[in-house]
């Protein structure tokens, strides 16, 4: 019977192709160019250790038919030409650049993969040692790249050639905007935020005699003679901005971890993992994006002063940031429209953690009103480590964690998994997966009513209309799946590393 499926599937395809070729079409969604595969519906997946001669691969399979050849069963398996990053862990999915940013763990490789051609596109130079944390702007001009053990965030302008490692002991998170003109860092075990700044050919002289010359709000210079980006704290130890003028005291976070932007880039949401991370509290605290603008000469503005932060977030003339309290956990977010969904893991009094979705209502920012509602248990997973979180078809967004069974829920015998569907229509748990292992990467084949998850290794496909599970069978890869990314989405945000 499952051969018979797959033959009239095939038989289909044949006659969508008749029809393409007698119009003399080969483009398909927004004038894209079909690549030499032909297929328009591709996962690509990020595999360590594919064979005992390779550390590393990246293979698509046709998300139409959740299979791993063709169709015809002419090609025996797809894959992308010329990749040879060592040990793939992430990718940055870019689909309206028709790109993806693929980071090796093995060699600290940042590989940009051309979706239409189906091939690598090569390594990206600068961006030396591992990193902890990686973007890369969606121009390809600038990487960012946080590398805890070398104590530096690096800054790569591809234009210009150059690279710029910037010091900073701990850091190990990076935060980039979706127009790529801001960049914050994170270190960790600490309450206080960075920003990267590009400077002006005045500010490169005024800054060249070294770090008694540099504004007191600035961490590292480089290079020093003749500095072309500095790092900035957004807390001044004197209270003054990047250009040395006062903004009053300094703002007040709580074990920040990242930082989500708002679809135009002019907001920043700061999570603050609070006691999680070994701070105090969680929350969310919000601030406009432009006094840390990177590019020169075009930030404005003064950045958010402690006296301009309120716990409810009340509606105030002039108010420019706020911070409001998630009690159920703050390390990472996803945002829809007017809300926010907060994830993170909430201390017990019996020494475990326990996941927790907070659902925020963004009515406005700055004069506006925030409000959250309450924690909605959801899978376990370890206190502060990165989560994935994306939105699919069906009104639901899906979360995924890793080692959930360190977790409440697994200790107390209650059902677990590292997996949540999560309806926002009706803002309730329609599933919990079965344990498969963490969850370290999700695809939302949007269309198709389908999501592909990276779990314990494997690759595995669910149903959006009711969480059920799709035979796997044919995609199924060997070494360890590691993530995942629908080539062909729409947007950027079918992405689930930020």
């Amino acid at each position: 019977m499952k051969k018979r499926s797959l033959w009239l599937c095939a038989a289909a395809a044949v006659l969508v192709s008749v029809v393409l070729a007698g119009c003399g079409s080969t483009t398909y969604f927004a004038g894209r160019v079909l690549p030499p595969s032909g297929l328009t519906n591709r996962v690509m997946i990020a595999i360590q250790n594919p064979s005992v001669a390779s550390t590393g691969a990246l293979t698509f399979v046709d998300a139409f038919y959740d299979i791993r050849f063709s169709y015809n069963q002419k090609i025996g398996g797809f894959s992308i030409s010329g990749y040879s990053g060592n040990l793939p862990a992430t990718i940055q999915n870019m689909p309206e650049e028709q790109l993806g940013a693929v980071y090796g763990a093995g060699d600290g490789s940042l590989h940009l993969i051309n979706y239409q051609k189906e091939s690598d596109n090569g390594a990206q130079k600068g961006a030396n040692g591992l990193s902890s944390s990686i973007f890369i702007s969606r121009n390809g001009r600038f990487v960012f790249a946080a590398n805890q053990q070398a104590t530096v965030l690096t800054v790569v302008d591809a234009a210009a050639g150059a690279a710029y490692p910037l010091g900073l002991p701990g850091v190990y998170r990076v935060s980039v905007n979706p127009g790529g003109t801001a960049a914050m860092a994170f270190v960790q075990n600490s309450n206080y935020a960075y920003y990267a700044r590009q400077l002006t050919s005045s500010e490169s002289l005024a800054y060249s005699g070294g770090a008694s010359t540099w504004p007191k709000a600035a961490m590292d210079c480089e290079p020093q003679n003749a500095p072309g980006w500095c790092l900035f704290q957004m807390q001044s130890p004197d209270a003054t901005d990047a250009t040395g003028n006062p903004y009053g005291a300094p703002l007040v976070f709580d074990r920040p971890v990242k930082a989500i932007f708002s679809a135009d880039g002019s907001t920043a949401y700061v999570m603050n993992c609070g006691q999680e991370c070994g701070g105090a509290a969680s929350s969310v605290s919000v601030m406009p994006v432009s006094p840390v603008i990177y590019t020169s000469g075009q930030h404005s503005g003064k950045l958010p002063t402690n006296a301009a932060l309120h716990a409810d977030c009340a509606s105030t003339p002039g108010v420019s940031s706020c911070t409001l309290a998630i009690p159920g956990g703050s390390s990472n977010a996803l945002l829809a429209n007017s809300t926010m969904y907060v994830i993170g893991q909430k201390l017990l009094p019996d020494g475990l953690f326990t996941g927790n979705l907070t659902v925020v209502s963004l009515t406005g920012t700055g004069t506006g009103t925030l409000s959250a509602g309450n924690p909605i248990s959801v899978s376990d997973g370890a206190p502060g480590a990165p989560s994935r979180m994306i939105m699919a078809d069906d009104s639901t967004l899906w979360i995924g964690t890793t080692k959930c069974t360190n977790g409440e829920r697994y200790a107390t015998a209650q059902p677990y998994g590292c997996l949540t569907m999560f309806n926002t229509t009706s803002n309730t748990v329609t599933m919990l997966e079965p344990y498969h292992g963490d969850l370290t990467g999700i695809a939302a084949v949007t269309g198709l009513h389908k999501v592909y998850v990276a779990q314990g290794g494997q690759v595995y496909i669910y149903h959006t209309t009711d969480g059920s599970s799709i035979n796997n069978q044919y995609v199924t890869v060997n070494g360890t799946a590691s993530d995942v990314a629908f080539m062909d989405g729409h947007f950027d945000d079918n992405n689930t590393v930020y």
